[in-house]
């Protein structure tokens, strides 16, 4: 699931900065793109990914 939250930052980021969009200082392409780097992480590390854990009975 963050891997796809990750895909949609980048892909925000790259709209930003394609469209050379003037934002505010938190909302620009590098932050955004930051954003989806620490998302790709979470998604790396496991975090996030849905899993369900088994129950031994």
């Amino acid at each position: 699931m963050l891997g796809i939250v990750a895909a949609v930052l980048f892909f925000i980021a790259f709209l930003i900065n394609a469209a050379d969009i003037s934002t505010n200082d938190t909302f620009s392409s590098a932050n955004v793109m930051l954003l989806g780097l620490t998302a790709l992480a979470l998604h790396v590390a496991g975090i996030g990914a849905g899993r369900s854990v088994r129950r031994r009975s």
